[in-house]
């Protein structure tokens, strides 16, 4: 079960004029929690005005850098990437979860693989780790990343994309696609639409069939459109790798889920969390977690929209109805595995287990 450590904060620098590369060290014992895989993320929390707000960020380190960052881009409104860029501190200590996330795959050091990344804006933050990591620790790898933004002043990560490709002289290369800055090869201006893709694909720049891996990460349009590209030029859907954060998520639940967590009378749910269980009342309307969380059950969560998987539990009795859910693989779902957030339940009785 995941639990808040503390990490102390050891360097903060800018990265673009409103995102912050956070670097952190475990504290009080913890260094063998944060043992993270390239692609992964840390849940915070911390509170604002007397409300618990929890934020996903993604880990920008490779695994062999030696250190643990974070990349923290401000939001407008947002109160926790805001703070983080104006008001954070080194010697500031924050709260988070052990690395968690499977946006990745297996390396093998004797592999001679081709992987594709796409990125746009700050969801370079993840692939980044997962180029650092792959090109070192498979010599023969090459990899090739599609990273779209606004303009060339809102590339993060703009100096260390450079670095990489002189360190991977042949093995790393990295197309820009700006929306508005215009570039002397036309079809790196605009948007990456599936038409976009189209073009890479067949012009020669992104070779699809000779990769193993692509990993997507950003707005979910762009990715789903990126994804059906690939998919239409050839590259099975095993192959393609998403990174959903909460913020690109619309909140809205299928029709179908809403209506059945709307009607019907109070449900029960029996919920075993750190080996207790204890037998709850569910609201109609109310998910999983909620129950355990108006329980006074410190059952674990971040985005609570069915992004990240920090809530997921097993369903071991009875029946429950997910709304949405971007985060569980297929197997995992056939082993009554669901998102406690996103978990309404069908029938009169639950029982659910966090800790399996």
């Amino acid at each position: 079960m995941p639990r808040f450590h503390d990490l102390e904060v050891t360097d903060i620098h800018k990265t673009i004029r409103d995102a912050v590369v956070v670097t952190l060290k475990p504290v009080n014992g913890s260094a063998a929690e944060f043992d993270f895989t390239q692609g992964q993320y840390l849940t915070f929390r911390r509170d604002f005005d007397g409300q618990e707000l929890r934020r996903s960020y993604s880990i920008c380190a490779g695994k062999n850098d030696g250190v643990l960052q974070v990349g923290i881009k401000k939001v407008d409104g947002g109160a926790f990437s805001t703070w983080a860029n104006e008001d954070l501190r080194v010697g500031d200590r924050l709260q988070a979860m052990p690395p968690m996330g499977n946006f990745f795959t297996a390396l093998t050091p004797e592999a001679d693989n081709s992987y594709l990344g796409f990125a746009g804006g700050s969801g370079i933050t993840p692939v980044l780790s997962i180029i650092k990591t792959t090109l070192e620790a498979e010599p023969n790898a090459r990899f090739t990343l599609v990273y779209a933004n606004k303009g060339v002043n809102t590339i993060m990560f703009r100096e260390e994309l450079e670095d990489l490709k002189n360190t991977y002289l042949g093995r790393f290369s990295v197309i820009h696609i700006l929306e508005s800055d215009a570039q002397e090869i036309d079809l790196f201006t605009g948007l990456v639409t599936p038409e976009k893709c189209a073009e890479l694909f067949g012009s020669g720049w992104v070779d699809v069939k000779a990769a193993k891996t692509a990993f997507i990460c950003g707005p979910e349009p762009m990715m789903l459109g990126i994804a059906q590209a690939l998919k239409d030029h050839g590259m099975d859907e095993a192959q393609i790798k998403f990174e959903l954060f909460a913020g690109n998520q619309p909140g809205r639940a299928p029709q179908r889920a809403a209506a059945a967590a709307a009607t019907g009378a109070a449900k029960t749910a029996t919920i075993t969390l750190d080996g207790a269980t204890r037998t709850v009342e569910m609201d109609a309307g109310k998910t999983v977690l909620q129950a355990a969380l108006d329980n006074n059950l410190d059952a674990p969560y971040a985005c609570s929209a069915g992004v990240c998987s920090t809530c997921r539990c097993r369903v071991l009795e009875g029946e429950v109805e997910m709304a949405t859910n971007h985060a569980l693989e297929d197997y995992e779902i056939e082993k009554g595995y669901v998102l406690s957030c996103q978990a309404f339940a069908i029938s009169d009785k639950v029982v659910v287990d966090y800790d399996q």
